[in-house]
């Protein structure tokens, strides 16, 4: 939340809260339950967006929890699977947690070797291009595929694609624009 030394320490906390669980086992609910309460403790009208998310390497299984972001964006052989994890998000971690009348969501997909997936901020859509208008989430997807049908590899998609907002926005963002991808290839693992 914002662009201040609070919200600096708003990342903070919740990172050191997520790493602390991850280290002592926590399983996903229990991790982002932790985060809510650092927050809660030390910065009680902070909140923070986050998408928590663990894969099984082994067997392509993706879990994730979205508090607060964009659904994540799945590409298999080279195209979008539309709707694939369009999930509603849950409320952001610390604050709004708190009011929250339902327990936070665990949602799971099976992914296939080879599949993409896209997590994002909203900065990345709400990004302006040369002429002014939105980069917007279809041509934002686009534009990943493509990159993918050409055999590029997702860290100079990410490179590329980063450097073309910043481009359009002559180096000032208006907001954060975060992207993660990641490609899962299934290496079996000796027993």
């Amino acid at each position: 939340m914002g662009h201040d030394l609070a919200s600096g320490l708003t990342s903070v906390v919740s990172l050191a809260a997520c790493r602390n669980a991850r280290r002592t086992g926590a399983d996903l609910p229990e991790l982002v339950e932790c985060v809510d309460a650092a927050l809660s403790k030390w910065l009680p009208d902070q909140f923070c967006t986050a998408v928590v998310s663990q894969l099984n390497l082994n067997t392509g299984k993706l879990r994730w929890i979205n508090c607060g972001h964009p659904a994540p964006l799945l590409i298999r052989d080279h195209r979008l699977v539309a709707g694939a994890m369009d999930r509603d998000a849950d409320p952001p971690m610390g604050m709004p947690a708190a009011f929250a009348s339902t327990p936070r969501r665990v949602h799971e997909i099976a992914l296939e070797p080879g599949d993409r997936v896209l997590m994002f901020t909203d900065g990345v859509t709400e990004a302006r291009t040369m002429d002014g208008g939105e980069i917007g989430l279809e041509r934002f997807a686009d534009y990943v595929v493509r990159a993918a049908a050409a055999g590029e590899l997702a860290p100079e998609t990410l490179r590329r694609l980063i450097q073309a907002i910043l481009d359009a926005q002559e180096n000032r963002l208006r907001d954060d624009a975060t992207i993660l991808m990641f490609e899962w290839r299934h290496t079996p693992r000796p027993a």
